[in-house]
């Protein structure tokens, strides 16, 4: 990758559509400009102009509109050129292959977000957000993400670090000049430290609730065999996604599909009824509950509620006790008798036939999820693997220095430790960058971002 190449790709989404969007950006946009679109006004910087597009012969592919635009006020922070094409995937590759023949290289995955990233337009948290806004499923994924790239983590992250700078430089003008700089008292710098150790725990508990926005909320429907789980999954999606059947074990593996509650994806899993006599096929089914329901935020248990509660219901509520969950005593339609031995354990009792039971049990699962309220998506929050695992090394070291300070050791111990912190903090937006970690991050775009 070479940073004065100009680069070239189609930013429309692949297939038939009423545009195509051909993107070039690099020193050479505006000369590749002239060789390929013609028309009878002159080219504008951002002004959209209507002409001919034509081959590296000079030779009509389509007509359009060219929209150019001059550094740094562009995207990429470069020289950029979009030519506005009919939808034909045909027309849209020809255009590309001029442009290649006047001497433009194809970009590669994420280039275009990566140059804006490299000239100054974006920091590297909002950078990624790019990618989380073009692969957002809902309407709360996407504020979440738009969120992300209004910069505002960026300028927490640099306070944060000015924090730490600030504590470095007063513990190494006490090194360099002790005689005229006392030592910082210890209680008050383990105070400041404390204070930035918080803003890190509060950073990671935004980070999972910003992931749960993104990647959906896994919620595990478990029971046993012919409570009606396959119907209430059935219910909540209204379709028959799942075969529902009175013959127990007709459920053998997971089925996963999802739902918008409250604006956010939650991801149904509906799974094998568990019970201690099964076949061996049946038995493969309910080790697959087993890990769905490890792996699920939230358990939907299913019991009959016209029935008295059997040992296997009682061993399912047992062993969620201890974790998020959601319990619905179904087919109250038939009785109640089952539902009358839940008393003491919070429960939603009704039918998959009622839509005022549905209703409930989608509250129950946001409360369970999330704790019922509408989760903050105007706040900024880590996004990344790379960024929650800099977050994590950053507090590792804050809490080391701040046990040197309770141990009584002398208070420039600690400076290798905030110097770690401010480095890995530096990742967050990019002031501390290695190649590596850019090739993670953008490898996530499509060619064309």
């Amino acid at each position: 990758m070479i940073a004065d190449e100009t680069i070239v790709a189609i930013a429309t989404p692949p297939g038939k559509g009423a545009i195509a969007i051909v993107r070039v950006s690099g020193a050479r946009a505006y000369e590749f400009a002239a060789k390929i679109f013609r028309s009878k006004q002159s080219l504008k910087p951002r002004v959209a102009t209507y002409g001919t597009i034509v081959d590296e012969q000079g030779l009509a592919i389509d007509r359009g509109l060219a929209i150019l635009a001059r550094a740094p006020h562009s995207y990429t922070g470069e020289d950029t050129l979009e030519l506005h094409v009919h939808g034909s995937p045909v027309v849209a590759r020809e255009v590309v292959r001029a442009l290649l023949a006047c001497g433009a290289r194809y970009a590669t995955a994420g280039e275009f977000t990566r140059r804006a990233f490299l000239n100054g337009k974006l920091d590297l948290h909002a950078a990624s957000a790019v990618a989380d806004l073009i692969d957002a499923e809902t309407r709360s994924a996407a504020r979440a993400a738009v969120a992300n790239l209004g910069g505002g983590l960026a300028n927490h992250i640099r306070a944060l670090r000015a924090q730490l700078s600030k504590i470095l430089e007063e513990l190494a003008a006490a090194v360099d000049f002790p005689d005229e700089v006392p030592d910082p008292d210890p209680q008050a710098l383990r105070a400041r430290l404390g204070v930035l150790a918080g803003e890190l725990r509060r950073l990671q508990r935004d980070a999972e609730e910003g992931r749960l926005v993104r990647e959906g909320v896994p919620v595990a429907i478990v029971g046993p065999p012919n409570a009606g789980k396959s119907s209430l999954l059935n219910a909540l999606l209204g379709e028959e996604r799942a075969l529902v059947s009175e013959i127990a074990g007709t459920t053998r593996d997971t089925i996963e599909e999802a739902i918008t509650v409250r604006g956010v994806q939650v991801r149904l899993i509906d799974t094998a009824g568990i019970r201690e006599h099964a076949d061996r096929l049946e038995a493969a089914g309910i080790e697959r509950t087993r890990r769905a329901l490890a792996g699920a935020r939230v358990a939907l248990v299913v019991l009959d509620g016209s029935q008295p509660l059997g040992a296997e219901s009682r061993a399912i509520l047992a062993q969620t006790h201890d974790r998020a969950r959601v319990v619905f005593a179904n087919k109250a339609d038939l009785g109640d008798v089952g539902a009358r031995q839940l008393d003491g354990v919070p429960h939603v009792t009704g039918s998959v036939r009622d839509p005022d039971a549905l209703h409930a049990i989608r509250d129950a699962i946001a409360v369970a999820a999330w704790g019922g309220e509408q989760p903050d998506l105007e706040r900024p929050h880590l996004a990344s693997l790379s960024e929650l695992n800099a977050v994590a090394h950053a507090l590792d070291s804050l809490m080391d220095a701040q046990m040197t300070l309770e141990c009584g050791d002398p208070s420039d111990l600690i400076a290798g430790d905030l110097q770690t912190a401010f480095a890995q903090l530096g990742h967050l937006t990019g002031d501390v960058a290695n190649e590596e970690l850019l090739t993670a991050i953008f490898a996530r775009f499509c060619i064309g971002k």
